[in-house]
């Protein structure tokens, strides 16, 4: 295994090909291993994985902290070319609640402080607010960033989730990096608008989810129990139909992995891969076994008749369900 290098836009840093989500090892997908949590971002170091992506919010700073720990047992050599890419603004309550986004310019700053802090770092390589706030126009909190930029503090600024419009305001006022957004086989919104125009902007995208969520890794069972603190468990598409339709997909994809004699999750995340260079996408694994795995796919090579497959067995618009309970879909960014 080779790993293969991109560049996060024309004013990002230079990135490994694939990127560790380190979501899943603090939050939203039920209990994990901290021990192995550290083990598996130190291999994904020595792998030669650069970026780690985090948010402040995850387990309310514990996943930063996390990442602080790994980073600083981590040999000097592996600790230095590590980038971290912090997603900042969401709100939540003692209890875990969900209660909105924060955008302000002060707020901004506060966060970053914070963050600075668990870390253990000097700077943030990638910044950007989780999901735009709608109270505060975007332009406001991008400067917010760009102010940090210009201290020393963050090197570069990232979006999440937002729709063509804001991409497109938030570059007008100083440069991005990348998007941060869903995108996977069964979630592909991105490329009738989003995509077209972070590419006209030169912006790149990290791609989250690219196995949505365990969904599509070919591990799922449809009478695998969850916990209650697992996202999932109240996820749309993990429920009742909705699942079994989409684990059909699953087991339609599982027929052209194996005729190209890899797993289910190495020709996922190799289908991202390969719709472009200037997707980079975020594998969430939270063991070394699946960080192991997901490597595994920088060397698949889908040639036309494999990507012609892969469309037959999963088409755009298969999957059954939102992505997000109904609840939480009215913070997304339009597509």
């Amino acid at each position: 295994m080779t790993m293969r290098t991109s560049t996060l836009g024309t004013t990002g840093p230079q990135v490994s090909a694939l990127g560790l989500g380190c979501m899943g090892m603090s939050a939203l997908y039920g209990d994990a291993d901290r021990t192995e949590a550290v083990a598996t971002i130190h291999a994904a170091l020595e792998a030669g994985i650069t970026l780690l992506d985090t948010g402040d919010f995850y387990a309310m700073g514990h996943n930063e902290m996390l990442i602080g720990e790994a980073l600083r047992t981590a040999p000097a050599a592996l600790r230095e070319q590590a980038l971290t890419s912090v997603k900042f603004g969401a709100l939540r309550d003692p209890d875990g609640n969900w209660s909105g986004y924060d955008g302000r310019p002060a707020a901004v700053k506060n966060f970053a402080a914070y963050s600075l802090q668990r870390l253990g770092t000097d700077h943030i390589d990638v910044y950007r607010i989780a999901r735009a706030d709608p109270d505060v126009p975007i332009e406001e909190t991008v400067g917010a960033i760009a102010e940090l930029v210009e201290k020393g503090y963050v090197r570069h600024i990232g979006l999440s989730e937002v729709g063509a419009d804001s991409i497109r305001r938030a570059a007008a006022t100083a440069p991005i990096s990348d998007l941060q957004i869903e995108y996977s086989l069964i979630s592909r919104g991105i490329e009738e608008e989003v995509l077209p125009t972070t590419r006209e902007l030169g912006i790149a995208i990290t791609a989250y989810g690219v196995l949505s969520r365990g969904l599509i890794s070919g591990h799922f069972t449809p009478d695998r129990q969850l916990a209650a603190n697992d996202f999932r468990a109240h996820s749309p598409r993990f429920q009742g139909e909705n699942l079994q339709h989409n684990l059909r997909l699953v087991e339609a994809l599982r027929k052209t992995a194996e005729q190209k004699g890899v797993s289910v999750a190495q020709i996922a995340i190799a289908w991202v891969l390969s719709r472009g260079e200037d997707i980079v996408p975020l594998v969430g694994a939270r063991t070394r076994e699946r960080l192991t795995e997901s490597l595994g796919a920088l060397d698949v090579t889908l040639d036309a008749a494999d990507l012609a497959a892969i469309e037959e067995a999963v088409p755009a618009d298969a999957a059954a369900g939102d992505r997000y309970p109904a609840s939480q879909m009215g913070h997304l960014g339009s597509r």
